[in-house]
């Protein structure tokens, strides 16, 4: 036993006393030097080191092991399955546009089967409407300002003059349609008068002029039974288009104009359109022949996207999605015209065809 008064107290060494305080924490053992004095091997080596330039204290603890991250906790787990695709939704309250197309298909058909007047007057509210439509968004967003009154009055009467002249007179009131606007706009300033009277006489020409054609047909001995065929065939292509475009849909048909519209969508209007047509101047139509409605069908498919692209073109150059908010669930009045009026001359002119106007 030493009895240097800097003695270390004796520690017991082993197994034992490594796995109470670790290997790393055991003390030196204690050596004599050459004049008998007692010093720990660590002290040696720190004087050793010290006399050589190097740092007199030497940490003994050894480096320790990074701790490992903890793992993340469940809301910030890396997902193994990507999210599910969305789901394609209708871009329209359905509810709403279904109750109002019921809506006015039951006043279009009380008028077509009990006073065909009466459906004459619902022609003339429409033009009238979906002029002020037009005439009021193209002032709005373009500052293009189309005479409404002339347009309204020459409008109301191409529609009846159409119903009881037919084509000759529906041109003549075109034309005095036309001038009337280019005599109303001269009681204002001179700046814009051709971009104003352009617009104008564009507008006469697609809203009541085509439909006049709806007039037209009305007034053969089978015109409700006409205008409801062309009414038919031009929902069940919309119809068509939109169920199979909505479910099936990825080719775009014109992406610059409608993006919504798909070259799969246009199928689904041609081949639903095409066996209505069949079914209606089948049964519907007074000499009419199955394969005849095969060719409206696809006439009719065909107009009706064209009409419907093309309003799609005015409503982009505006910036503005619907024409107007009267119809919930559809918009305006021209938003549910666009694909009924370039449809119009094209049934008057086949049914003409196949079947003759009396």
């Amino acid at each position: 036993m030493n009895d240097s008064p800097w003695a270390a107290e004796p520690v017991p060494a082993g197994p034992a006393y490594d796995a109470l305080v670790g290997p790393h924490t055991r003390p030196m053992p204690i050596v004599p030097d050459a004049a008998g004095r007692d010093f720990d091997d660590r002290d040696a080596r720190d004087r050793g080191a010290a006399a050589g330039g190097g740092p007199p204290f030497r940490a003994e603890t050894p480096p320790q092991e990074p701790m490992p991250s903890p793992p993340p906790p469940p809301s910030q787990a890396p997902q193994d399955a990507s999210p599910p695709p969305p789901k394609k939704r209708a871009g329209r309250d359905l509810r709403a546009a279904i109750g109002v197309g019921v809506g006015l298909g039951a006043v279009i058909f009380a008028s077509l089967f009990i006073v065909k007047a009466v459906f004459v007057g619902v022609i003339v509210v429409a033009v009238v409407v979906g002029l002020w439509e037009l005439t009021s968004r193209l002032q709005e967003k373009k500052g293009i300002k189309a005479p409404l009154v002339p347009l309204a009055i020459g409008g109301a009467a191409m529609v009846i003059a159409g119903y009881v002249r037919g084509a000759e007179g529906a041109w003549v009131a075109m034309a005095l349609t036309a001038l009337a606007v280019l005599v109303w706009r001269m009681t204002e300033p001179p700046e814009d008068y051709l971009k104003d009277v352009t617009a104008g006489v564009f507008a006469a020409f697609y809203v009541p002029f085509l439909a006049t054609f709806v007039a037209m047909l009305l007034t053969a001995d089978d015109g409700p039974q006409r205008v409801v065929t062309f009414l038919v065939l031009t929902v069940v292509s919309d119809t068509g288009a939109y169920a199979v475009g909505w479910r099936f849909g990825k080719t775009k048909l014109a992406p610059r104009i409608s993006p919504g519209k798909t070259r799969e969508g246009l199928l689904g209007a041609v081949v639903f359109a095409m066996a209505a047509g069949a079914l209606c101047m089948e049964f519907l139509v007074d000499g009419g022949a199955w394969w005849q409605g095969l060719v409206l069908g696809l006439a009719v498919a065909v107009s009706a996207t064209l009409g419907d692209l093309g309003e799609s073109m005015i409503k982009r150059d505006l910036g503005i999605k619907d024409m107007g908010t009267l119809l919930p669930g559809h918009g305006g009045i021209m938003d549910r015209l666009d694909s009924l009026l370039p449809t119009a001359p094209v049934v008057w002119l086949l049914l003409a065809l196949f079947v003759g106007t009396g």
